[in-house]
């Protein structure tokens, strides 16, 4: 059985194939076309290519095409009419967008029953929506949240009035909102309606529909919280009103989950890791698991889980594994890339060499990208597309956002530490697997992790096992063994706004528009 899914065809379009149960490939649009993510409507033909090329699938071996809603209604009948062109001898399904986030959260986790919320922006006028899943299966509805009472809404107004760019930098908002108290935030709540509703109404009157600035927020907003409708945020207040609006979303969905049992997690908030911290340290559930690519490019995933288990009624459970879904490059393409750019670099023979030439960089205090086989699905960067740093360079982090990432100060980095050690300098949770949540630095390593630390101890923790990534595990342990410290400063090898670097192309061209040291694509060692 050969399922395509199609999701995100609006905003952050994705293709995923599943093979008699098994995730052969999922792969974002944006990081094949080097574009923003906004589709339009339109197919993401890159990514239904490459997926078929990488599962060795030919469109007539597709046994089913499941589709994601929202399509355009103009364009439904031009993507259906390509569809069945492209792929004559396959059953087309449309999924319900909620349906999807819901269906890659349960299927992809590991409980037999759980809670499945989904929180999103306004995927199909719909922005939340409660599950119940047993026996294997996503089995009903049970309640539901519409447009305009949208905790994203309110989460992205925040974010342009705080300066920065609705539904594209809320994840900048949450950073900020580690470094600040939070006085705003029952004026959150009771925006929220709360708590008068389990599930939150928004009160319309903190908002004025004729103005474009500031976030859409009414006079009686600004009067409520004391400040100038008309001036520019004060610095330290942006982080309090941050704080407040993160506080009372957490509060929010917290009453959205219910009480017990399990809980699972998709949609655009659940992006949110200070949020599943959060759920997971309440003390409400037997576990928490979040799909870790939660926003729409993940209803790609849900589209196949949900047509594996809900139109062919099968049993088996799909993993989501270890997330390196997308292409890889041979030694032979990465070396016509570097040859036809003129570059001089090594080539390392063996694994042995190539890890501990890296670990004598990063010992150095070198950045170091690192590339090397198949590219992550999800936004998240887990060991196969990252920049590192050692975090015994007292400026590493400093460097890592002023002279590579160019970004705010208050975003911090991961801290990659092999899984079967992570106790030891952490305390963290299942979803550190995906880089989905925070952990807490334990009280004698603070002092070393300081750079990298949020408010409260917090910290992003990346927990790598042998079994998902055993190169990167290596190169950690590697690094232990010389430094007496195996955790590595992790963060996306990306710039300028793009999404992660896929080809060895994309990465030369990073690699000599920043302030990185030296770069390891496959077994090839460049320096500057």
């Amino acid at each position: 059985m050969i399922i395509l899914g199609i999701g995100g065809i609006l905003n952050d379009a994705a293709s995923a194939i599943l093979i008699d149960g098994k995730l052969a490939a999922a792969v974002e649009e944006s990081k094949l076309v080097r574009r923003g993510r906004a589709q339009g409507g339109q197919l993401p033909d890159e990514s239904i290519a490459m997926c078929l090329e990488l599962a060795g699938v030919r469109p007539d071996q597709v046994d089913c095409v499941a589709v994601v809603r929202p399509i355009p209604a103009a364009q439904e009948g031009g993507v259906h009419l390509n569809l069945r062109a492209r792929f004559p001898q396959s059953r087309m399904a449309l999924i319900d967008h909620h349906r999807a986030h819901a269906a890659s959260a349960f299927y992809a986790s590991p409980f037999d029953e759980a809670t499945v919320l989904v929180v999103d922006r306004h995927g199909d006028f719909r922005c939340g929506s409660r599950w119940h899943a047993a026996g294997g299966q996503l089995l009903r509805l049970e309640k539901e949240l519409y447009s305009p009472d949208s905790l994203g809404e309110l989460y992205g107004r925040v974010t342009e009035l705080l300066g920065f760019n609705a539904n594209a930098d809320e994840h900048k908002v949450q950073w900020l909102s580690a470094e600040g108290a939070d006085p705003y935030r029952d004026v959150f709540l009771e925006i929220l309606g709360c708590p008068a509703s389990e599930w939150p109404r928004l009160d319309r009157s903190y908002f004025d529909a004729e103005r474009t600035t500031h976030g859409g927020f009414s006079g009686k907003f600004f009067e409520r919280i004391g400040l100038d409708d008309h001036a520019v945020i004060p610095e330290p207040e942006r982080a309090k009103l941050a704080a407040g609006l993160q506080r009372a979303v957490e509060s929010t969905v917290l009453r959205m989950a219910g009480e017990g049992g399990n809980l699972c997690l998709a949609g655009g908030l659940a992006m949110n890791v200070m949020l599943i911290e959060a759920l997971e340290s309440c003390g409400k559930f037997d576990g928490v698991f979040v799909q870790p690519a939660a926003g729409n490019s993940g209803t790609a995933l849900g589209a196949v889980f949900e047509a594996w288990h809900g139109l062919y009624g099968e049993k088996r459970r799909a993993s989501l594994g270890n997330l390196f879904l997308g292409p890889s490059y041979s030694a032979e393409q990465i070396k016509r890339v570097l040859e036809n750019c003129k570059l001089r670099f090594r080539y390392l023979l063996t694994a042995g060499e190539l890890i501990d030439t890296a670990v004598g960089q990063l010992s150095e205090n070198k950045i170091v990208a690192w590339m090397h086989g198949r590219m992550e699905f999800g936004p998240r960067a887990l060991g196969n597309r990252s920049i590192l740093a050692s975090p015994q360079d007292p400026y590493s982090a400093e460097n890592l956002n002023t002279y590579i990432k160019h970004r705010e100060s208050f975003r911090k980095f991961a801290a990659s530490v092999p899984s079967e050690l992570a106790a030891e300098y952490f305390e963290v949770g299942p979803n550190a697997r995906y880089l989905a949540t925070v952990g807490r630095v334990r009280e004698p390593y603070r002092k070393c992790f300081q750079s990298a630390i949020l408010d409260r101890d917090l910290i992003r923790v990346h927990a790598v096992s042998e079994e998902d990534n055993p190169l990167y595990w290596k190169l950690l342990h590697t690094a232990g063994k010389k430094t007496g410290l195996p955790v590595l400063y992790n963060t996306s090898f990306n710039l300028f706004g793009e999404p992660l670097v896929c080809t060895p192309r994309d990465a030369v061209r990073s690699f000599y528009s920043s302030g990185i040291d030296a770069m390891f694509v496959g077994n090839f060692f460049l320096q500057k």
